[in-house]
């Protein structure tokens, strides 16, 4: 895992650099003005997508090392992804945006205490010198700080930032698509090995989370935008935080694997989940 060691803090350092950019003020004052919907996408994030994730691992018996990857990923707040395919699926962009915003600045200490706690309960031992702090304040820069710089950038350059930002879009994605393409070179002898072992699992989580999500927006947000766009924050997670994570505490591969297996389901399950929503429209 050496390379990917050394370029996720970097790609995902640009691509929160480049989230920050794509923000103001006025995606985290919004949900003031409507705090229902907000807080129904954050709980459905936060809280359920984890105790989902901590189901299928239970219920599919994974390996430990397996289910803890699975909950890495499903700690992980949503990825710039997630706010492209929720305008492409006609959903509430601003909603999305806030969402990712929010969870993605609390990631710093919810990631941590979900995977280290969700470790312990199934038996994995982590090394004594990880601690929840050592961890928050890692991510903290790269996560925090260049969403911060990206905003101050953005306060002083608004209209250059907004005239490039679809570029800027194009770019982390791109480097979303790095991190993984140098996983899977790494691990090329055990790729298929490794997509048995966890394809089940995240596609599992992934289909059944983006449905509940959906539901239980549809009983709680104010419309069918709301409900779109809480069920693809819930289905689109950011891939290179969790890489991240998992490199940073561990040291075997077996932990990255349901991330870059997830990455390569979600896109394929959110484009047909948009597919669906339209055709029922």
């Amino acid at each position: 895992m050496e390379i990917v060691t050394k370029i996720a803090p970097i790609v995902l350092a640009i691509i929160m650099l480049g989230l920050g950019l794509g923000l103001s003020i006025k995606d985290f004052t919004r949900i003031l003005r409507n705090p229902g919907d907000f807080f129904v996408g954050f709980i459905s994030q936060l809280l359920i997508l984890p105790i989902i994730a901590l189901g299928v691992a239970l219920i599919l018996n994974l390996s430990a090392p397996l289910a803890v990857g699975l909950m890495i990923i499903a700690a992980a707040p949503g990825g710039v992804t997630s706010n492209v395919l929720t305008k492409f699926a006609d959903g509430d962009v601003a909603l999305s945006i806030s969402l990712t915003a929010i969870v993605s600045l609390i990631s710093i200490i919810s990631v941590p205490l979900v995977v280290i706690n969700s470790a312990n309960f199934l038996g994995v031992e982590i090394a004594k010198d990880i601690s929840i702090i050592g961890i928050a304040l890692k991510m903290a820069l790269v996560v925090t700080v260049p969403v911060i710089l990206g905003m101050v950038i953005r306060g002083f350059a608004e209209n250059f930032i907004l005239s490039k930002i679809n570029i800027i879009n194009k770019l982390t994605g791109w480097l979303f698509i790095v991190v993984f393409a140098a996983i899977w070179i790494e691990e090329k002898d055990n790729i298929l090995t490794y997509l048995l072992e966890a394809g089940l699992a995240v596609f599992i989580l992934n289909v059944l989370m983006m449905a509940i999500a959906y539901f239980i927006a549809k009983k709680f947000v104010s419309g069918i935008p709301q409900q779109k766009c809480i069920a693809l924050e819930c289905g689109l997670q950011n891939g290179t935080l969790a890489v991240f994570v998992a490199t940073l505490i561990f040291d075997d591969i077996t932990y990255v694997i349901p991330t870059g297996a997830y990455a390569l389901l979600m896109y394929i399950t959110g484009f047909i989940f948009i597919y669906i929503l339209r055709k029922s429209n």
